[in-house]
């Protein structure tokens, strides 16, 4: 196709491409420019007009001379395409589709720090082991060790939540990354150091942690549409559970290599990293972001309900009080939720290698092998189930009855899986049955999890904060209780059915009183 002239734009917004003049090379009245394409050129959409590619053009006038020059607006990109020569050209179409969402971004660092997370909680769980050989501790001092990380935790979830609610998930989030990165570093000083000292760090690693899951899912419902939210909450939640796998196979590796030291070093090293670069990208509400584009920022806002819209403006006298919170039964609903969740995940999280090693006599770096492998096939399984849930709301069905699904499946699998691990004979069969289990578990992140923003989305940071501290001591008790029915029967058989019983009774409460409609 030949083209001695060029047709004027139609776009409705041409005005706004003035602004790019600086950009645009001016051509000679009488250039003629052969333009050959193999195909044809699709129609671009300016906003509301609809114009064939034969019409993106816009000719001007200036200075006694024609100056002319092609203008291209695609999904909110605004820009001058330079004629100067083939790789000007190139670059800009190379820019502009590398270009990556904003929201994107965010959900990766936040699943990256998450990651990082629980790979420090994970560390001390393997560290454990020669650490009780090396100072003689018994399987019941041993849960008081695993279960210090959680006397911080109770406190800081609360606090934490309601911090997150008045300055956002990014300064709070920053902090507990920056101190609990301090306290991994300071465990293996604490240890040698004396018993006292070692309990002390791993309550205020866990008072650092505390803050992480409220400022995680409370900065992801403002950065992402409601129809989004799961998948992305199940993203940072892979990323999550991937920590347990990074920390299990990395840990005895550096330990045996490196020494007791080497592990903690490295993650609170990596957390720090992570800080610098979280500060001086995001921010805790999209249009306060300047790598955002107005059309991604559009579709955000486009796609949030109007609770959670308006949650963030709410102002704290019209959030509920905390006797208004707990006199509601969808509350207690999710409140319920996170202890049967906490209660069966930190068992599996703090006595998985202790289990391995002492029912099936297998080494530590076999341990941590056997350990890790369900923690991975968690983190797919919640990214699918976050998927599957956006799904069927974007189908047509109810928040309410897609929440009670997912945490039907989150609770009575897990407990079927734990009643079969009692007849596990090999290390191998063991592996299944927990693998199993944490799999289907993950299903609660698009349950109870994704809940708390549904029925308080003006106090969602609150309301989580308190559920953690609830589920937090339910934590202490199992870990603790673990240890000593492991002492005084000699098994673990006893306590896993005791897990499977409360997760299929909280599973039956959840179903009779959650609900997926704003109440607060």
């Amino acid at each position: 196709m030949a083209a001695n002239s060029l047709a004027p734009s139609y776009s409705p917004n041409s005005s706004c491409f003035l602004r790019s003049r600086p950009n645009l090379i001016p051509l000679p009245g009488r250039t003629s420019i052969n333009l050959r394409l193999r195909r044809p050129i699709p129609s671009i959409k300016w906003e509301n007009t609809t114009i064939t590619g034969h019409d993106v053009a816009e000719r001007q006038r200036g200075g006694g001379r024609r100056r002319w020059s092609v203008r291209c607006a695609a999904e909110g990109m605004e820009r001058g395409m330079l004629m100067g020569g083939r790789e000007a050209a190139a670059g800009e179409i190379a820019g502009a589709l590398s270009t990556v969402p904003e929201r994107y971004t965010v959900v990766a660092l936040t699943a990256l720090v998450m990651c990082l997370c629980n790979a420090d909680r994970v560390v001390m769980s393997v560290a454990v082991v020669p650490l009780a050989a090396k100072f003689g501790w018994s399987s019941s001092f041993l849960g008081i060790v695993q279960s210090s990380f959680l006397w911080g935790y109770i406190f800081s979830s609360l606090i934490g939540g309601a911090l997150v609610d008045k300055y956002g998930g990014k300064k709070v989030l920053a902090w507990g990354v920056a101190l609990w990165s301090l306290a991994t570093v300071l465990t293996p000083l604490a240890a040698n150091h004396s018993t006292l000292s070692l309990l002390a760090v791993r309550a205020f690693f866990g008072l650092a942690e505390g803050v992480a899951l409220p400022s995680m899912t409370t900065l992801l419902s403002r950065w992402f549409p409601s129809n989004e939210r799961a998948t992305a909450v199940g993203i940072s939640m892979a990323g999550f559970h991937l920590g347990n796998v990074v920390g299990l196979l990395l840990t005895p590796i550096m330990l045996s290599t490196v020494g007791i030291s080497g592990p903690f070093v490295l993650f609170s090293s990596l957390g720090l990293v992570w800080v610098a670069t979280w500060a001086g990208r995001v921010t805790n509400d999209p249009k306060d972001s300047r790598f955002m584009s107005r059309t991604e920022l559009k579709l955000i806002q486009a796609g949030k309900t109007n609770s959670s819209a308006d949650s963030s403006s709410s102002s704290s006298s019209q959030r509920p009080s905390l006797g208004q919170l707990l006199s509601k039964l969808p509350s207690w609903a999710i409140i319920l939720a996170n202890v049967t969740n906490n209660w069966g995940y930190f068992v599996l999280l703090s006595w998985m290698p202790v289990y391995f090693k002492t029912v099936f006599n297998v080494n530590l770096q076999q341990a941590a092998w056997f350990s890790a492998v369900p923690w991975g096939t968690m983190a797919f399984s919640g990214y699918l189930a976050g998927a599957a849930s956006d799904r069927l709301i974007k189908v047509g069905y109810s928040v309410t009855l897609v929440r009670k699904i997912m945490q039907s499946i989150g609770f009575i699998g897990p407990g079927l899986a734990l009643l079969c691990l009692n007849y596990a004979n090999t290390p191998t069969t063991a592996s299944v049955f927990i693998t199993a289990a944490l799999s289907l578990s993950s299903f609660s992140q698009a349950g109870f999890l994704l809940n708390i923003q549904d029925i308080a989305p003006g106090c969602a940071g609150f309301l989580h904060g308190m559920c953690n501290s609830a589920g937090t001591l339910a934590a202490i008790v199992s870990t603790i209780g673990t240890g000593y029915f492991v002492q005084w029967l000699g098994s673990f058989q006893a306590f896993l059915t005791v897990t499977a019983g409360l997760y299929f009774v909280t599973a039956l409460f959840y179903n009779l009183y959650a609900t997926g409609e704003q109440v607060f």
